[in-house]
C-alpha cells in the first residue's frame, strides 16, 4: 500500500515555507503588461489557466529558483501561444530582433519611431 501518488517538485502543500511577506508590491509596467496579455489571450480563446499551469509545472525546479513570478508567466504564455500556432519561433525571433533594434529604453524606442 502506498500513501498516494508521488509529489512533484512544485507541490509544496503542507510544507513549511516561512512567513509570507505582506508588504505591498509595486508592479513594474512590464508585469502589468504580462498580466494583461494573459487575460486577453484567455478572452480570445487561445490560452487558459490550465495551459498556464501545465507549462509552469513542466518548467522544472530551476525556473522557480531563477525566474520571477511574471517571467515564468510570460514564458508559459509564450509556450502556449507557440503550441496553438498563434505565431512561429521564426516569427517570434524576427519580432524580437525588430524590437531590440528600437533601443533599450522607451525613450530610444520612441525616438526611433520619429
Amino acid at each position: 500500500m502506498t500513501d498516494g501518488p508521488a509529489r512533484r517538485w512544485h507541490d509544496m502543500g503542507g510544507d513549511l515555507a516561512g512567513p509570507v511577506p505582506d508588504a505591498e508590491h509595486d508592479f513594474a509596467l512590464w508585469e502589468k503588461r504580462v498580466d494583461a496579455l494573459v487575460i486577453l489571450a484567455g478572452l480570445a480563446g487561445v490560452f487558459s489557466v490550465d495551459g498556464l499551469r501545465r507549462v509552469l509545472e513542466d518548467m522544472g525546479e530551476d525556473a522557480f529558483e531563477t525566474m520571477s513570478y511574471y517571467e515564468r508567466w510570460v514564458a508559459s504564455l509564450n509556450q502556449n501561444l507557440l503550441e496553438r500556432g498563434v505565431y512561429s519561433v521564426a516569427e517570434l525571433g524576427a519580432k524580437m530582433e525588430e524590437v531590440a533594434a528600437r533601443g533599450t529604453t522607451y525613450g530610444e524606442a520612441t525616438d526611433a519611431g520619429r
